[in-house]
């Protein structure tokens, strides 16, 4: 697996608005991208700090992924992507490797990104994304 840099952190929050709030008027990071992933029933905020990416992650379901890891775990750090080349072979790769995942193919993200997650079972308990931007 080629993995070039962390590509974003993933933070799961009750409500977006107030989330972009605080990134905005506390840290004062600008949010430059808010779109809805209907697939993975979420809405979600993107802000630049520094090289890496962070977004936040609203559920639009009660029966979505992020509300599952709201109910248990709360608002915080839900995942952490990786920006690698070549996705399909990183994702063989890490089956290959014995690590459990949640994708087997991957499949199209916010921003237009390739993604992949590996399960937090495989990877000492944090949820993994994998993303690839082929537009570059």
């Amino acid at each position: 697996m080629q993995t070039t840099h962390i590509e974003h952190i993933g933070i799961a929050v009750k409500d977006l608005n107030k989330a972009i709030r605080f990134y905005e008027d506390v840290m004062g990071l600008h949010c430059y991208n808010i779109e809805e992933v209907v697939d993975q029933k979420v809405r979600t905020a993107f802000f630049m700090a520094g090289e890496t990416k962070i977004e936040l992650l609203e559920s639009t379901s009660g029966d979505g992924p992020v509300a599952k890891f709201l109910e248990k775990r709360g608002e915080g750090v839900h995942h952490i992507a990786f920006a690698v080349k070549g996705i399909g072979e990183a994702l063989s790769q890490a089956q290959e490797n014995g690590i459990q995942t949640i994708d087997k193919e991957p499949r199209k993200g916010a921003e237009g990104l390739d993604i992949a997650f590996l399960h937090p079972k495989s990877t000492f308990g944090v949820l993994t994304e994998l993303c690839e931007n082929k537009k570059k």
